[in-house]
């Protein structure tokens, strides 16, 4: 049984990683968001425990 494969276009693939680079962006900017929250919930006590 052989499969049929649908070759994307230019137009489509640029498409694709505008898309990509779009979610990339958008996932480092929220992962950055969540560490500074945590930074400024747990406050400057966090850098004065002793180890």
């Amino acid at each position: 049984m052989e499969q049929e494969f649908i070759k994307p276009t230019e137009a489509q693939l640029k498409a694709r990683r505008k898309r990509s680079i779009a979610i990339a962006i958008a996932l480092v900017a929220f992962v950055i968001v969540v560490y500074i929250g945590s930074l400024v919930k747990l406050g400057p006590s966090l850098f004065d425990r002793a180890m």
